[in-house]
């Protein structure tokens, strides 16, 4: 994934955002999983789905951890776009 400025979380034993534990137990990422057998447009919506999620709930539930996750998800779609236009 390309690289972004921007300032980075403290890397903590466990990463809640860009690789939690219990999505990495198969052989290959679970959001790897999930682009594959979904459809271009359909996985956009998982995408959109997901940031929607988490900047709804952050203020709620998880504070920074769920804006970083809803950035994360940003970051993917941003990344698929720029595919299709390179």
């Amino acid at each position: 994934m390309a690289e972004h400025n921007r300032i980075e979380p403290p890397v903590t034993a466990t990463d809640n955002v860009n690789s939690p534990a219990h999505y990495g137990k198969g052989k290959i990422e679970c959001i790897d999983y999930i682009e594959d057998f979904l459809t271009k447009e359909e996985y956009i919506g998982y995408l959109r789905g997901n940031i929607a999620k988490y900047l709804h709930r952050w203020r709620y539930k998880n504070k920074q951890e769920d804006l970083l996750k809803a950035q994360w998800y940003l970051d993917r779609l941003v990344y698929m776009d720029g595919k299709d236009t390179a």
